[in-house]
């Protein structure tokens, strides 16, 4: 669609330049647990607490037992705030992985998605309070963290993610020099503001379209806001082997809006295309492995 198209605003590089070196400049502190505390075949899974950007942050840290310096990724989260589980979509046989709580829950925090509990309005009157940039700024902590580990090889390290987590794999290739590869599926944010504009029926998404409805001039600020934030405008700098899949049937990361996404990047770059809904698919387990290893070497 026409209008599918970056909109960088004209600041972008130096807001984000700000927030990368915010993020630099937390102080590495994390303590692993050192047992086993999810019973998974063929990896340990260990806990892991490190400072983030405004609170101690907790995660998982799965790694093939007896294994050194091998290729890594972080497994970003989808939208809410529970915790993802270590499985075969957050592990890879022959890979570390990280993943964590955005929100201060614990490593294997289980909640379903109930408006209530939503955060995609927090703070989205301005795009230097809006909450996706502190949980990018921790994203980028927990990949420093991530190459720190005696297990992980520190120059092969990728992202990967669904939805929220593929959008922020994105980001992270756009403005984390650790990454090296990215795994995008069905990216969120991809588009936003031609989304924004339409009506929109769903939540979570219909959180931020409820509070541009209920704050004073609250179209232009919140538009405004997620002109930072769109995937479109990040892809423009993510200049990494990126792999990007959308579903057919996805009505939450929209087919034309995920291939805006893909059409922006620069660099090395593939589309996989599912016949499936805004959800996992089996295929993603294999195909994203297959695209670690050759970009990561």
């Amino acid at each position: 669609m026409s209008d599918l198209v970056p909109y960088v605003p004209e600041d972008f590089d130096v807001f984000w330049a700000d927030a990368v070196a915010e993020a630099y400049a937390v102080k590495l502190d994390y303590r692993r647990s050192n047992t086993n505390d999810f019973r998974l075949p063929g990896f340990v899974v260990e806990t892991i607490l490190f400072q983030g950007m405004e609170f101690a942050v907790e995660g998982w840290l799965a790694y093939p037992e007896g294994k050194r310096r091998c290729p890594g990724f972080v497994w970003i989260a989808p939208y809410g705030r529970e915790s993802l589980l270590p499985n075969q979509y957050g592990t890879r046989d022959g890979f570390c992985s990280l993943s964590f709580n955005f929100h201060g829950e614990s490593a294997f925090h289980q909640e379903k998605y109930v408006t209530e509990r939503g955060y995609f309005s927090v703070g989205a009157e301005d795009p230097e309070k809006w909450i996706f940039r502190r949980m990018l700024q921790d994203a980028i902590v927990a990949t420093r963290v991530l190459q720190a580990q005696i297990e992980v090889d520190e120059d092969r390290i990728g992202a990967m993610g669904l939805s929220q987590g593929g959008g922020m794999a994105i980001w992270l290739g756009a403005h984390c020099p650790i990454v090296k590869a990215v795994c995008s599926d069905m990216p969120f944010l991809s588009g936003i503001q031609h989304t924004l504009m339409k009506t929109v029926y769903r939540y979570p998404l219909k959180e931020l379209r409820d509070f541009m409805n209920d704050i004073p001039l609250g179209e232009a600020r919140v538009l405004n806001t997620v002109s930072y934030f769109d995937t479109v405008n990040h892809a423009t700098r993510c200049r990494v082997p990126t792999q990007v899949s959308y579903g057919l049937k996805d009505p939450a990361c929209r087919p034309e809006a995920v291939k805006a996404t893909f059409n922006a990047l620069p660099g090395k770059k593939s589309l996989v295309e599912y016949d499936w809904g805004h959800d996992w698919h089996p295929d993603m387990v294999e195909a994203n492995r297959a695209w670690l290893l050759e970009n990561l070497g």
